[in-house]
């Protein structure tokens, strides 16, 4: 298991810091998980799971505009360099149950080897991948984030 923090900077950016507290890219999570392309972010109402899949999708080299899908169940980002592709980007907040997952072709999404980062995973854990990556993201009393990694 990997701990990170994520602070605010001046500029209100994040800035993530690994566990000897150096500032370091997004991007280190998902090298150090590589080949995982799943990635379950596990965390409160608030706790920042789309502010940080927002981080992460722009490191990437995304040029659309990164929101919550939360109506839309899944959004579709096309990125650039240094990682060519698509990235899908769910929120299953709103899900009923699995059926409705399945329904929208979430397995065909979840298996095509692009990025997949879920918020509120739990509501179509059935279906995910065995080698998800799993993201806690814990608030903090001063405001900062707690990032624990497993894979």
């Amino acid at each position: 298991m990997s701990t990170y923090t994520i602070k605010k900077g001046e500029n209100s950016d994040l800035l993530l810091l690994n566990e000897q507290g150096e500032e370091v890219s997004a991007l280190e999570i998902l090298k150090a998980c590589e080949p995982h392309r799943v990635f379950a972010f596990d965390g409160q109402m608030g706790a920042g799971k789309t502010t940080f899949i927002k981080k992460l999708c722009e490191e990437m080299g995304t040029v659309d505009v990164v929101n919550s899908p939360t109506f839309a169940i899944v959004n579709v980002y096309d990125v650039e360099q240094p990682y060519r592709g698509e990235v899908y980007h769910f929120d299953c907040y709103r899900l009923k149950d699995i059926r409705e997952a399945l329904d929208f072709g979430a397995e065909e999404y979840l298996y095509s080897g692009n990025y997949c980062f879920i918020e509120w995973p739990e509501m179509i854990e059935a279906i995910l991948p065995e080698d998800t990556v799993w993201i806690k993201i814990e608030p903090q009393e001063n405001g900062d984030r707690k990032l624990k990694i497993e894979s």
